[in-house]
């Protein structure tokens, strides 16, 4: 597996189990920090060049991990949701980050579970 990948995938896990850890532990500096999303151009592309980045590392790294057909398919997603983004004016994506991120935080303690769980699967079918 290319060690780019793999790092890429592993940096993606523990972003995940931190994320939901600080849900838990800091839920207003959790839900400012993803309010912050698409704040700005430079947010906003910076997101998407992330997004690229980490969307090929999960295609590049799926064949040696458990789950490879889930995690190739979730790569794809992530590169062809940014290609729709690239598009899409980047205050647009700050109005619907402004809906949306109050909405999937209202509770920071319901919230944390998909990201805890998320990054133990990404990490647990890494380390298989």
């Amino acid at each position: 597996m290319n060690w780019l990948a793999w790092l890429g995938v592993l940096t993606t896990g523990i972003y995940l189990l931190l994320l939901g850890g600080a849900s838990i532990v800091r839920p207003d500096a959790t839900r400012r920090f993803l309010g912050s999303f698409a704040s700005s151009a430079r947010a906003h592309y910076i997101e998407l060049f992330a997004r690229l980045v980490l969307g090929a590392a999960f295609i590049v790294a799926a064949p040696q991990m458990q789950f490879s057909e889930v995690f190739v398919a979730f790569g794809w997603l992530l590169i062809t949701t940014t290609m729709v983004l690239l598009v899409v004016p980047w205050r647009w994506h700050r109005r619907f980050a402004a809906w949306s991120v109050p909405m999937a935080t209202r509770s920071m303690t319901t919230f944390a579970i998909g990201p805890l769980v998320a990054g133990a699967v990404v990490l647990y079918s890494l380390f298989r």
